[in-house]
């Protein structure tokens, strides 16, 4: 295993990817081996018409033997959606990136980033 050198890259992929965020903690990217993924956007929204909900977003960066917050139970009010990157964020390979919600049903992310592969 070796990192990918994004100076050289043989391909690119924009991928985007959709779910539902639960009160358990799930991992929703695992970068693959001689990957790296630059994550671009990562969006939240409270689909619940009502309820604020609260939503927690970690990296790990040795294969899930630790977890470190970037965006720690951070509100999401009813009814709106919340940006949580200002900048990119790279992941290498077997990175994960994990997110959690505080109620079950009522957020929901939208990720997009680029699969980098030398």
């Amino acid at each position: 295993m070796a990192t990918p050198n994004i100076a050289s890259i043989a391909t690119l992929k924009g991928v985007t990817i959709a779910g539902a965020a639960t009160d358990s903690a799930t991992n929703v990217i695992n970068v693959a081996d001689e990957h790296t993924y630059k994550v671009n956007t990562i969006i939240i929204a409270n689909i619940d018409g009502t309820n604020s909900a609260n939503i927690t977003l970690e990296i790990s960066v040795d294969d899930g033997s630790t977890y470190f917050a970037f965006a720690k139970t951070v509100a999401v009010p009813a009814d709106s959606s919340l940006s949580i990157l200002d900048s990119p964020l790279y992941l290498d390979e077997t990175d994960l990136l994990r997110v959690t919600a505080d109620v079950n049903g009522d957020l929901t992310y939208v990720i997009s980033y680029e699969d980098i592969v030398d």
